[in-house]
């Protein structure tokens, strides 16, 4: 008899996505409660965005050394302990009495969420077989995308009928399930010969990594002068130069720049890049027009931009057949066009736009955003080997991370570049317009990526022979 029903396939992605589903649902829960956090702590409502930038920094800090904490003490031991790590962070989220408590408890939480999701990836990568692959990544992501879709009414009706310290211990249950679950049906996998951690390159990777995303962040905000938001970026980025000449010269780097000869993963990580920096862009754009343009409340506006959750879920079940059919480099390459033309497509929204329209562009956006992403994920492990699984997946998650925190800055440096050009305090319409077009000429940006891919790209993931007629298949001397 056998232990579980379920194929590996389909029950260690879900295994998996309990983590990914607690660390979104939290994300979201948050920002919809910040006010009356504010208010309990008798803290500025502005202040408070140090909770969500600490756990970013968090996040970019320590998201380079989960590989290595993998391979050397076993995928499964570093997966439920990010688990508990982050669990206890949120208790301790809901204790919290300051500001200051508040911001250090969610760094904890984020040292956690660094691990969870990175190692949560590496297991599935390393207990499924690469003609799976897509299926089971499919299978991840489903419970995952409900976290954005329930987080903000979840969080307001808490918020609204009880109280916000609710929020941090709904993770409680989640967590304790995920840690029984890792424990009972995945394999402790760990590398047998694993080199020293590279501290030099953590710390510098750290440094470069925290001060991007912070000054990214913060950049547009308020929070510092765009001066002081610049200057903090501009040293995370000559800290990611160092880093740059550090890791040539390095053979275990944290961050393998190495792995960049595999054109697959280059272009899954440098061109998805691109293309996330528009896609991270809409959860910030989006509510902010349809409430502060639009005038519609945050129910109505949450309602609307459930769409395009309902379309990412339904894609989930048609992205396998869909790749396998027309293959890796035809989808990405149409699809990334008509992604960014969707993106650009809310540029033309207006107050009287009738509701059922915003709702099909989303639906139909969400959709197809969701194939990007499916493909995105699966080629960018193609052509790694074995061995070079926890690198790949640390370096893969960090690249998401600060991209879509660049879409989100990015989107607020337009808004308020133009809204202090007309010397006003508010902004309008085209402000909104000019934000959305701008995003998608960047995602845009990736096709310059997904054009030098080999035509068989993927073969492996798909079960087809690789065409060995062209000198970019992906079979090459090194394989």
């Amino acid at each position: 008899m056998p232990r579980h029903a379920l194929p590996p396939q389909v029950l260690i992605p879900l295994i998996v996505a309990c983590a990914l589903f607690m660390e979104q649902v939290d994300a979201t829960v948050i920002a919809t409660s910040l006010p009356a956090i504010a208010a309990d702590l008798k803290e500025d409502p502005v202040a408070l965005k140090l909770a969500l930038t600490s756990y970013l920094l968090s996040l970019a800090v320590f998201i380079p050394a989960s590989g290595w904490a993998a391979d050397r003490y076993g995928a499964r031991t570093v997966f439920r302990s990010a688990i508990v790590i982050f669990t206890v962070g949120s208790i301790l989220c809901g204790l919290s009495t300051s500001l200051a408590d508040f911001v250090l408890y969610r760094i904890i939480q984020g040292m956690g969420g660094a691990m969870m999701v990175p190692v949560g990836r590496l297991v599935i990568l390393r207990s499924v077989p690469k003609t799976e692959l897509v299926s089971a990544l499919a299978w991840l992501t489903i419970p995952a995308l409900l976290g954005p879709v329930l987080g903000p009414p979840l969080g307001g009706f808490i918020t609204t009928y009880f109280d916000w310290r609710l929020i941090f211990f709904i993770n409680v249950p989640i967590g304790v399930l995920g840690v029984f679950l890792a424990t009972r049906f995945i394999e402790n996998v760990r590398e047998e010969d694993v080199p020293p951690l590279d501290l030099k390159g953590l710390v510098l990777s750290g440094i470069g990594l925290a001060g991007l995303v912070f000054g990214f962040a913060v950049l547009g905000q308020e929070l510092v002068p765009v001066w002081a938001a610049l200057t903090v970026a501009g040293i995370g980025a000559a800290a990611l130069w160092l880093y740059v000449r550090h890791a040539r010269v390095t053979p275990h780097a944290v961050l393998d720049l190495n792995l960049l000869r595999h054109s697959s993963f280059r272009a899954g990580v440098v061109g998805g890049s691109l293309f996330r920096v528009g896609i991270g862009a809409l959860p910030f754009l989006l509510p902010l027009m349809l409430q502060l343009s639009f005038g519609l409340s945050p129910f109505v506006s949450g309602l609307l931009t459930l769409a395009a959750s309902a379309g990412a879920l339904v894609m989930k079940f048609t992205a396998a057949p869909l790749l396998r059919r027309l293959g890796y480099k035809r989808v990405l390459l149409a699809n990334a066009v008509v992604c960014a033309g969707f993106i650009a497509v809310n540029a033309a929204f207006t107050p009287f736009t009738p509701h059922w329209i915003i709702v099909m562009v989303l639906l139909v956006g969400g959709f197809l955003r969701s194939l990007q992403f499916t493909a995105l994920n699966a080629l960018s492990y193609a052509q790694v080997e074995p061995q070079e699984m926890s690198r790949a997946t640390s370096f893969a998650s960090v690249a998401q991370q600060v991209s879509l925190s660049c879409g989100v800055a990015l989107a607020g440096f337009v808004l308020e570049t133009l809204r202090a050009g007309r010397g006003e305090m508010t902004v309008t319409q085209g402000d909104f317009a000019v934000a959305f077009l701008v995003v998608a000429v960047v995602s845009v940006l990736s096709l310059a990526f997904f054009i030098t891919l080999p035509k068989d790209a993927g073969a492996e993931l798909t079960g087809r022979k690789p065409d060995l007629a062209d000198p970019r298949s992906e079979v090459s001397p090194d394989h």
